[in-house]
């Protein structure tokens, strides 16, 4: 099931053949993480569709995360209970199965594997599709069990700005670094001494999978951000 040689938790991910073996096990679900028009043009047979932009405040329109109830609500309304194994995917080099995933483990679900490469990989293997609107498993129940250790709190860090054992790393867009696209922020840049390395340089442009474990960890040492610091990431 588990897969990425040289990773370190390759638990984090599953692989198509892993999946395509056992989409009919009963505690297994499967979330699509793209949105509503991507779901309709085809989605890996079984999954589920989380709704549009669930990640974004109704008033506000800011990513946040869900309060505990409404996010329990949120699972439960997908079939994902207590004893679910989860897997996510999308078709945007996991950026939003990445962000769901973060999600389920911050209320401490933490059986929750990103599929490597996504629906790219499933496609181009030519594994089988469906474009019937699957109707979540009925009967969950989720128990939110908050993990604030996954986030950082903004005091913490102002204080890792100073750490020598520290770094933070900015994943977002060129733009967004320098301040030269401020994103509808109020203040644009980036937070002092953070380094710069956007997310999708970890992943395969064309198969939507993690590059491998030695070139992301070059990539990293590169940049500073080794395994003997406490990595703070936005």
């Amino acid at each position: 099931m588990t897969m990425g040689e040289g990773f370190a938790h390759p638990e984090y991910l599953v692989d198509t053949e892993w999946l395509a073996d056992h989409l009919n096990d009963p505690n297994v679900v499967v979330v699509d993480g793209d949105l509503e028009a991507g779901y309709l043009r085809g989605h890996i047979p079984g999954a589920v569709l989380v709704p549009d932009n669930y990640a974004k405040d109704p008033e506000t329109g800011r990513v946040h995360i869900l309060a505990p109830e409404k996010f329990a609500a949120f699972c439960q309304n997908l079939g994902i209970g207590d004893d679910s194994l989860v897997v996510v995917y999308d078709n945007n080099q996991s950026l939003y199965s990445g962000r769901l995933w973060w999600c389920l483990n911050y209320y401490g679900h933490t059986n929750v594997k990103v599929l490597d490469g996504g629906w790219r990989t499933w496609v181009n293997e030519g594994r089988p599709i469906s474009f019937d609107r699957v109707a979540a498993k009925s009967g969950a129940t989720f128990t939110p069990k908050l993990d604030e250790s996954i986030m950082v709190k903004v005091d913490e860090l102002k204080e890792a700005c100073s750490l020598d054992d520290a770094v933070i790393w900015d994943v977002r867009s060129d733009g967004e670094f320098t301040g030269a696209n401020d994103r509808g922020n109020k203040r644009a840049g980036h937070v002092p001494g953070a380094v710069h390395l956007e997310w999708f340089n970890v992943m395969e442009r064309d198969s939507h999978k993690f590059k491998p474990a030695d070139e992301i960890r070059q990539m990293l040492n590169d940049k500073g951000i080794t395994a003997d610091k406490a990595v703070f990431a936005y």
